[in-house]
């Protein structure tokens, strides 16, 4: 059995208006999947959607309390990583910039070593009108497609950092 994401409760799926699950085994160890996915601002060298990541904090990857913001499907977000375990589980919340609705995501994912590498699984509540406008009736079912697309480039980028020769 995998770990899931661990919710604060006014994100709990039960309470959400959209919500996502999307998972993949790996052949690379948790390690490579974890360096790729707290190096936000280098997401785009596997998954090009993710070309316009800023960290706004002093850090130079991922780390708990890193504000980062993002341009994802033309909307420009600010999101805040509220869980931090090194190798294991990493996750943020999300507002959407200019937004005045109150909408809100929250993110997480959870990285699980297997026998031949790792299982990656990612998993997304959004709540509110801007969300439920957006992702629920202009675009049925677009965040799982994007967390999937995610989650298949990302297996393919560790997989790919492993068969590197070493150097």
């Amino acid at each position: 059995m995998y770990d899931k994401v661990i919710w604060p409760d006014q994100y709990d799926p039960k309470l959400s208006a959209l919500y996502a699950l999307n998972d993949i085994d790996v052949k690379a160890p948790p390690e490579v999947v974890w360096k790729l996915l707290v190096d936000a601002e280098n997401w785009s060298n596997y998954f090009p959607p993710e070309d316009q990541v800023k960290i706004l904090t002093s850090e130079s990857e991922l780390v708990l309390g890193t504000r980062f913001s993002r341009v994802t499907v033309d909307f420009s977000m600010t999101l805040n990583v509220t869980e931090y375990e090194p190798i294991t589980r990493l996750a943020w919340a999300t507002t959407v910039d200019g937004d005045e609705t109150g909408s809100s995501a929250y993110h997480g994912w959870v990285i699980t070593p297997t026998d031949d590498g790792c299982h990656v699984l990612t998993e997304e509540t959004q709540q509110g009108p801007f969300f439920i406008e957006e992702l629920g009736r202009k675009h049925p079912g677009a965040l799982y497609r994007y967390h999937q697309d995610w989650v298949e480039r990302l297996a393919r980028a560790a997989e790919a950092e492993v068969a590197k020769p070493a150097a």
